[in-house]
């Protein structure tokens, strides 16, 4: 444990400092200023002889958290990150992107605010990378089967790196023209530079996995011909397919989905040149959506010079303060103001889109909307309340249904769910022999933690199969679910 009297000495919760958002509108580079260590350490401090540790169960990984917050306040990181590497392959993503659900577990979270659990991950990795403690773990020996990866988010990654540390042979199958998936053309450089992920990249091929880029299966490979060429495949493609708003004037330009916008605008960071790029500049913009990639959206359209930016959620605002359906330590749906929000534009909630409107042109002008109602349990536009919002540039980030099917169905087939996701037992493993899937693809759309909980679990399921039995950690299974009471 940590100090003994910290949560007692230290009762206020303190994170880094944001960089001001007139500095930080001008690059893409993350928000967040290096926080002290000294106030780092006494945030780790806080962690408390709880007995029980509910972090544990509010993290998909099982994080050793009350360990490695210990070694933080004693200043041992080199025996920090052993602790957190133990369980989480990336930290690097989860401390930049995870919503944290560990925090909303926290023991001390009862009657104070949480230990800043989120600071301290991200913290000792960031220490680690610093300091060389990151340094490739090839097998001993290799097991002469080969494992094919499909997907280059964080599940797949999480079961390549597990798998090619066991000894498999294990290459990485990415559509993009660079590996990453989401974590490369999803998030934007202001919540997760990419330098990060090239160093994770780099010991990740000082291991041996091999990455393909620029090959989709399905199309360049048949699916039929990889799993002919390999001993297994582990499907991690993501729940790729965007929600839709099927409304009059959906068909008007200026109306795309959010990741449309998303990828584009990575790529432009990435140096490449991007022909008819949907850019907010000296745009009305409207985000679709008060979710992680509606707040991506919003940031995105700041940097680029948005005259403005407004974000209509359908329904109501979430509360400031837990409410009384969610108890701890289930992690609530509270009202949160990213960094993107703080930047500027407006938020809306309880607002229906009903109509996209055009110009001469044909190109989007404005969108009606109406106050939200509840009929029945729907939510409808309330008749009356219909007002115009300027619009030149509207953006869908309405969630994902699910992962593409269309290749694997006629290929393959693996059998999908009512919910549009790929069926698989408890094992992780398809109606096919040797096809797994990981991450969204079997779960749908969710957190980056569920994702590499699953990547890892996948990769022992594989692991079992190629050689009879395994050592390697199986943290989750597909019916598992986040902590309910």
């Amino acid at each position: 444990m940590a100090d003994p009297k910290g949560f007692l000495k230290v009762q206020e919760r303190e994170t880094p400092v944001r960089r001001p958002v007139s500095l930080r509108l001008m690059d893409w580079k993350e928000v967040y200023e290096q926080q002290d260590p000294a106030q780092l350490r006494r945030q780790a401090g806080r962690c408390m002889d709880c007995g029980i540790p509910f972090c544990h169960q509010g993290c998909p990984l099982g994080n050793l958290i009350p360990e490695w917050n210990d070694l933080t306040w004693r200043g041992e990181g080199a025996q920090a990150i052993e602790r957190l590497h133990a369980t989480n392959n990336f930290p690097e993503f989860t401390g930049r992107l995870c919503p944290a659900p560990c925090e909303s577990a926290c023991v001390l979270g009862i009657n104070q605010p949480a230990v800043t659990i989120k600071q301290v991950e991200v913290s000792i990795i960031d220490e680690a990378f610093a300091k060389g403690w990151v340094t490739p773990h090839p097998p001993e020996r290799l097991t002469g089967k080969t494992v094919a990866v499909v997907g280059s988010g964080p599940a797949g990654l999480a079961a390549a790196q597990q798998l090619t540390r066991a000894g498999h042979t294990v290459a990485v199958f990415e559509r993009d023209d660079r590996i990453g998936g989401l974590l490369r053309y999803g998030i934007p450089d202001f919540k997760m530079e990419k330098k990060h992920l090239e160093s994770r990249l780099a010991q990740m091929q000082a291991e041996g996995t091999r990455f393909r880029a620029g090959v989709e299966i399905g199309v360049d490979i048949t699916w039929d011909d990889l799993k002919s060429r390999y001993d297994a495949v582990i499907v991690a493609t993501g729940a790729t397919v965007p929600r839709d708003l099927p409304i009059p004037g959906r068909d008007l330009m200026g109306v795309h989905f959010a990741m449309e916008y998303l990828v584009q605008a990575n790529k432009v960071g990435a140096g490449d040149a991007v022909a008819n790029q949907i850019t907010a500049e000296g745009k009305h913009v409207v985000v679709l959506g008060g979710g992680d990639t509606g707040a991506d959206c919003i940031g995105t359209a700041h940097r680029q010079g948005a005259f403005s930016v407004t974000n209509l959620a359908i329904g109501v605002q979430p509360p400031s303060e837990r409410p009384e359906h969610q108890p701890w330590p289930m992690a609530p749906t509270l009202f949160e103001v990213s960094s993107a929000h703080e930047e500027g534009g407006e938020r809306v909630y309880l607002a229906s889109t009903v109509e996209f409107l055009p110009n001469e042109a044909g190109e989007v002008r404005a969108i009606r909307v109406a106050e939200t109602e509840y009929l029945d349990g729907r939510r409808v536009p309330k008749s009356g309340t219909e007002r115009e919002i300027p619009a030149d540039l509207v953006l869908l980030a309405l969630g994902f249904t699910g992962p593409e099917a269309r290749t694997l169905e006629d290929q393959l087939p693996v059998p999908f769910g009512e919910k549009g996701t790929i069926e698989r037992d408890g094992q992780y493993e398809t109606s096919e022999s040797g096809v797994f899937v990981a991450g969204d693809a079997g779960r749908g759309q969710s957190l980056i933690v569920w994702a590499i909980a699953e990547g890892r679990a996948a990769a022992a399921a594989v692991d079992k199969y190629l050689e009879g039995e395994t050592q390697l950690p199986f943290p989750v299974r597909p019916t598992d679910h986040a902590i309910s009471i």
